[in-house]
């Protein structure tokens, strides 16, 4: 089990529903209740009964909440022990996913090195999973996600929204694309070359929730495995039998045979939130943030 499992099925024990529960967590309610459904299978037992007004546990939903509290409590113990060990305020560890817009980080980071001359950035990339839980094992300070972060132990504010497009064989493209773009349901049939759901479980769900509602299907082969790079990418498109997304902002090279398509009624909004432990008190990582906000708006 992990530990955002167990603090999801606490907060719906806690809600005495998963749709209170999925409020308190900002995320979707039928993507927590996937999670815990996933939770049951694969521990083989009954949590929960769910009743039209609620739900209430079984003997062994009691076991696993008296477990998972004490866990959680353990674990907020250690984070605590290991505090004093935590690396000079002059290092900020930045955790960034792929596909930022150019335009996002230069302006914040400048006015960080102005402010705070000695603090000195260490960036890595990761996916919103990896960041999260970096954040709370204390691995990074601040990270740019995918996802809004569930729980009250760390802190976001959304800095980016991308209205994503399409990449398409050009053979395809003339198949389904207008003056103004290309239908999401003008896809249908093709393959979704897309990213692994445990890189970002919240924005998986919901990205996959709106192709099906359009009649595309997400296939399988994306619910593992690792981010597909560019040039896998573009090879899937090149052959006309898949599609793939991407921000407008995309520059990476592209064939000859394949072309970037806004999708119309743009469908597919991606954000990005920044996200930092809630017990932060550090005085440039709060600059930096509130940089990063003003750019947002900026772009906006």
């Amino acid at each position: 089990m992990e530990l955002r499992e167990m603090r999801m099925f606490i907060a719906v024990v806690e809600e005495g529903s998963v749709t209170a529960a999925a409020r308190r967590l900002h995320i979707s309610q039928p993507a927590l209740s996937q999670a815990m459904v996933a939770l049951e299978r694969r521990l083989g037992l009954d949590l929960l009964v769910r009743h039209r007004t609620g739900i209430t546990l079984t003997d062994a939903g009691t076991t696993l909440l008296a477990e998972s509290r004490a866990v959680l409590a353990r674990y907020d113990q250690a984070l605590a022990a290991l505090s004093r060990h935590d690396p000079p305020d002059n290092v900020l560890r930045l955790g960034i996913p792929l596909e930022l817009p150019p335009d996002l980080l230069p302006g914040p980071l400048a006015q960080l090195g102005a402010e705070y001359p000695e603090t000195r950035v260490q960036a890595r990339h990761a996916t919103t999973a990896q960041q999260l839980e970096g954040l709370r094992n204390g691995e990074i300070d601040v990270g740019l996600v995918r996802e809004r972060p569930a729980g009250s132990d760390l802190d976001a504010t959304l800095v980016c929204q991308e209205q994503l497009g399409v990449l398409l064989a050009r053979h395809r493209a003339d198949a389904v694309a207008t003056a103004r773009g290309v239908r999401l349901d003008g896809l249908a049939g093709l393959e979704w070359v897309g990213f692994p759901r445990s890189g970002s479980p919240a924005w998986f769900d919901e990205l996959t929730a709106i192709l099906r509602s359009h009649g595309v299907s997400p296939g399988d082969d994306v619910r593992g495995g690792d981010p597909l790079i560019a040039e896998v990418k573009m090879a899937a498109v090149t052959t006309g039998h898949a599609f793939a997304l991407a921000p407008p902002h995309w520059s990476q090279p592209m064939p000859d045979e394949v072309n970037l398509y806004p999708l119309i009624g743009s469908p597919l909004v991606r954000r990005t939130w920044a996200a930092w432990r809630a017990d932060s008190r550090r005085r440039d990582l709060a600059l930096f943030v509130g940089a990063l906000e003003a750019t947002a708006d900026q772009l906006r």
